[in-house]
């Protein structure tokens, strides 16, 4: 990045990231599909509407997947996404990873984002065997470092006497192993996991959070979409509420989870307004703070008259 973006100086004043990664900056998303109602319709002139009318055509609606997102990760940082299914966790998870263009903003990143299971087409009338070695060439390794590191890739897969079958004989939660394997082959810079440790057995799951552990280690930043709060809890030190798609609170997991709990509760027992209103007060609250931060002077003398 040539110039550094709002975001990361806001961030960087608030002594939030050292080096950024990924900076989302003002991202917004927006798709056209058909609906039969509940929606802003795309405005068309009157002979384009009789005409869609008298096919049996319902109108063009436009749905906001994103609203305005605006974030910075560090080098180093695991960030969890959290939020209802439909709130644009994995529409902002592939606009990170250049799989979908957004409408409007920018998004910055310092090396290619390696999403788990878009960046390796893998072969299902190939062994998994074969697939490890594949997809690792594809993504650059020579043969000899394949070789070099096969063992270990073939240990984080799990695949047992399955390592010789064709993938297509595979389960879902082997193929999402074998994807795994093959998308942390290369230590990314950038680690995109959309519910990638869900699909496995506790096995797997500690083999994996291992190897997330050894890419923030090696200053890697690691994206964790996850419906798991536990999960969250125990591998992200930063936590990402998006509802609605619209950025609600970014903060610790302590500060985080506990008021999306509350909401997810309130929901669940039908107190939809209540569930809005902690939602709508949280995200207030963060907004506020933003202001603050980005509006503070970058050099502020102490206030207790210390050097």
């Amino acid at each position: 990045m040539s110039a550094e973006t709002r975001p990361a100086a806001a961030a960087r004043r608030r002594g939030a990231i050292r080096n950024p990664a990924v900076v989302v900056d003002d991202v917004t998303v927006v798709y056209t599909v058909t609906s039969t109602g509940g929606g802003e319709e795309v405005p068309v002139s009157r002979a384009v509407r009789l005409a869609r009318r008298a096919l049996g055509r319902p109108p063009i609606v436009r749905n906001r997947a994103l609203d305005g997102v605006t974030l910075a990760v560090a080098e180093g940082e695991s960030v969890g996404f959290i939020g209802r299914n439909g709130s644009g966790k994995s529409t902002l998870m592939n606009v990170v990873a250049g799989q979908l263009n957004p409408t409007s903003g920018r998004v910055y990143a310092a090396g290619t984002p390696a999403k788990l299971g878009v960046n390796v087409s893998l072969v299902p009338a190939l062994s998994g065997e074969r697939n490890i070695r594949l997809g690792c060439l594809a993504q650059g390794m020579t043969p000899a470092q394949v070789d070099a590191k096969m063992d270990e890739l073939v240990h984080i897969a799990a695949l047992d006497k399955a390592l010789h079958w064709p993938m297509k004989a595979y389960s879902s939660g082997m193929a999402a192993r074998l994807r795994f394997a093959v998308a942390t082959a290369t230590d990314p810079e950038i680690l995109i996991l959309d519910e990638a440790l869900g699909t496995g057995d506790a096995q797997f799951q500690d083999r994996g959070k291992a190897r997330m552990q050894e890419i923030r280690d090696q200053a890697g930043c690691i994206l964790f979409v996850s419906h798991s709060m536990g999960e969250v809890r125990q591998m992200c030190s930063r936590v990402v509420w998006i509802d609605e798609g619209a950025l609600v609170m970014d903060g610790s997991p302590e500060d985080v989870i506990p008021v999306y709990e509350r909401f997810m509760q309130e929901l669940a027992a039908g107190n939809n307004r209540s569930g809005e209103r902690i939602r709508d007060d949280a995200r207030r609250d963060m907004i506020g703070t933003v202001l603050d931060d980005v509006s503070a002077p970058r050099d502020t003398p102490p206030q207790d008259g210390t050097a």
